[in-house]
């Protein structure tokens, strides 16, 4: 993509710009509603038991609109695999984490805050009867936790509390913060699970995650030299912690991103998924280590067309690799001395969209979360050679809306790659007819749409769907699972062909005779909320209105107020800010506001350490220096990179839709009256009580 001029745009743009004729009208009956969106419940950390018979899971459980302000919560239920039977052990306005199974399979530890406590501390509560306790005794947050295997301990991870003294500072008004100075460590701690006396096990290092070798004489730990996002995105390696000798040696020496680690059964390897150089913007490859040291082996082919997401051992010899390929995950098996990947589970074959498992011991049992087109985060369960069995229902009401369907779609890009995306019908679908289109562009870059439910607060597709909306998530280059190629495609070169396959998608709909060319709109979050941006100035011509949300708009800017500026220089950039400012600035949609006659609505929130909150101000404030007639900022106090609480995300829910309503159903002109201000009588509809 050439940089300072504005490309012609030739047949794509006639196509783009093609008059559709579908007329404006209400929402469907019995279609999906923004109330519909704010109370869908999800499950997550599924955790099979050592012996395959129960299964223990969380409920994410959205506050009503009259609660608190907060994040939903976190509920633990615990469902016996024979019976189906699913039953709720801590529920309620609670927030658990992390569950995990006790060795013998009696009790269920997890990460909580309840009562008098000031910190997350591990709790157990057994699966027979009884209530549940405190396990830990930390003096701050317990971050992750594992079991000992003697099963007489708990190892964890804390941050150092803050010295008493700073404490005492901070109550008379002197708690400055010396940026980036004044950090503490995340160690790694040990406290017999009867109780007692806590010993702190590292020091001068900070600690993200942690594994015991089977004989429980070494930890395997993934740390940082500080404890910085930054350090944790890029700079983690692999130590090994002997706990007799208190002695730690540095196990990898990896360059780039790394994922999880699995010790193997026997003790002899470390399996780990990581990057597979500096320059790989994801943990892609599925490696292997000796634990007694030695070089680290990639067993990925070259030609993977895919991602690795999670390494676990089905057995000594034989990796288990979680996998996205294209819009699907599926389960692979790889031997350890390399060789042929085995298909064991295939997401497509099945028709769900396949989380990471979760295994018995004897490996007869795994329980995981899927998705599909009509139904969000459930817990499934599958024994090798039978067929997947779906445990959970946790919105049975879904099964009386009706649903735009939702099919992939492949297109050519302008320089003829295929490029695959999801698109979602409206529910009272006509061939023949036009449809105003909304894209829906996902962050990252490193992440990708997968064939699963799809309807979020600020992707919220089935509820376009029911407005008569086609709807749109392309799988651009720089995406993941579709090899490590694809995803460099936008290794340096930032806005360009990545947002070029946008736009040709958008094309491809207009010259299918879906779209309606004169009615597009597009959004997304964080790098989506950068293409919105990019759509809204250099690419103006092709939509009538933008929803950005936590977006970039200046790129040399951006390097000095994120908190990775390391992880965008090695993995995104490639090169340091003064060897490429230009590029950066006229890769920055806030070089081309001049031009913009796209609807306009940003919205951050104002605690955002990744995307600073100024990226959106410097946005708004270039569009209204240049006259800009339908442009919109929103701060949302206290949120961070996009929105946790239920008032924020109900807040962007009706007052994105409102603005697509607006400019791109409606296609009311850009120099008319914008939407109003005020959306309660949304907050209203969705059941908020507003006197």
């Amino acid at each position: 993509m050439s940089v300072g001029r504005i490309r012609p745009l030739g047949a794509v743009l006639a196509l783009v710009l093609a008059v559709g004729g579908w007329p404006a009208g209400a929402e469907v009956e019995g279609g999906l509603t923004i109330a519909d969106v704010m109370r869908i419940e999800t499950c997550g950390s599924v955790q099979a038991s050592p012996d395959g018979s129960r299964v223990a899971y969380l409920v994410s459980v959205p506050r009503r609109l009259d609660d608190e302000a907060g994040a939903a919560y976190s509920e633990l239920h615990v469902a016996e695999v024979g019976s189906g039977r699913s039953l709720p052990f801590v529920t309620g306005k609670v927030n658990v984490r992390s569950p995990r199974w006790s060795p013998d399979g009696r009790a269920v530890y997890f990460l909580t805050k309840r009562g008098e406590d000031k910190f997350f501390q591990v709790w157990s509560i057994p699966v027979d009867g009884g209530e549940a306790r405190r396990v830990s005794g930390a003096e701050s947050d317990v971050l992750a936790f594992r079991l000992h295997p003697d099963g007489q301990r708990l190892l964890f991870i804390a941050q150092e509390p803050e010295p008493k003294r700073a404490q005492e500072l901070a109550k008379k008004g002197y708690g400055f913060v010396v940026y980036e100075e004044n950090l503490r460590h995340r160690n790694l701690y040990a406290q017999p699970l009867s109780g007692g006396e806590v010993t702190q096990l590292t020091r001068d290092i900070t600690v993200w995650d942690l594994e015991p070798t089977p004989d429980g004489r070494a930890v395997v730990l993934a740390a940082s030299p500080r404890n910085l996002v930054d350090h944790e995105y890029m700079f983690q390696q692999l130590y090994v912690l002997d706990l007799a000798e208190a002695q730690l040696r540095q196990l990898t020496l990896h360059e780039g991103k790394m994922g999880n680690f699995a010790v193997s059964p026997d003790g002899r390897h470390v399996a780990f998924a990581g990057a597979r150089d500096v320059h790989d913007h994801a943990a892609s490859q599925a490696w292997v280590i000796p634990l007694a040291g030695g070089a680290a082996r990639s067993l990925t082919p070259a030609d993977f067309p895919g991602h690795v997401n999670e390494v676990a051992w089905q057995d000594d010899a034989t990796l288990l690799v979680h996998t996205s390929e294209g819009v699907w995950n599926h389960l692979r098996l790889l031997p350890l001395v390399g060789g042929a990947w085995r298909p064991l589970l295939d997401g497509r074959a099945a028709g769900v969209v396949l989380g990471v498992p979760s295994r018995s011991r004897d490996g007869s049992l795994f329980a995981f979360t899927g998705s599909t087109a009509s139904l969000p985060s459930e817990v499934f369960l599958w024994q090798p050679r039978g067929k997947l069995r779906q445990l959970t229902t946790r919105n049975p009401w879904l099964a009386e809306r009706r649903l735009g369907r939702q099919e992939v779609l492949r297109y050519p890009a302008r320089d003829g790659l295929q490029i695959e995306g999801i698109l979602v019908y409206p529910v009272n679908y006509e061939k023949g007819k036009r449809y105003p289109l909304i894209v829906s562009v996902h962050g990252g870059p490193e992440a990708h749409f997968s064939n699963g439910w799809l309807t979020r607060y600020l992707d919220p597709a089935q509820v376009l769907a029911a407005r008569g909306y086609l709807s749109f998530y392309p799988n651009y280059r720089a995406s993941t699972g579709y090899g490590v190629e694809f995803a460099m495609a936008g290794f340096g070169d930032p806005a360009g062909r990545e947002f070029d396959d946008i736009a040709d998608g958008v094309a491809h709909l207009v010259k299918l005779g879906l779209a309606d060319g004169e009615r597009v709109g597009l959004g997304g979050g964080s790098y989506g909320g950068y293409a919105a941006a990019w759509f809204a100035t250099y690419y103006t011509k092709l939509v009538r209105a933008v929803a950005m949300l936590v977006g970039i708009s200046d790129l040399v800017a951006k390097v000095g107020t994120t908190d990775i500026p390391w992880e965008d220089q090695l993995v995104h950039i490639g090169k340091p800010l003064e060897e490429v400012w230009e590029l950066m600035r006229e890769r920055s949609p806030i070089f081309w506001a001049r031009q913009s006659r796209t609807a306009v609505l940003i919205m951050h929130g104002d605690s955002d350490t990744r995307v600073h909150p100024s990226q959106s101000l410097a946005f708004y404030r270039r569009l209204k220096m240049n006259n800009h007639p339908a442009t919109r900022l929103v701060f949302y106090p206290g949120e961070g990179h996009g929105n946790a609480r239920q008032p924020g995300r109900l807040d962007v829910l009706c007052r994105h839709l409102a603005w697509y309503d607006h400019y791109v159903r409606d296609a009311r002109p850009l120099d008319g009256p914008m939407p109003p201000l005020d959306v309660s009588e949304c907050y209203r509809g969705a059941g908020l009580t507003i006197e």
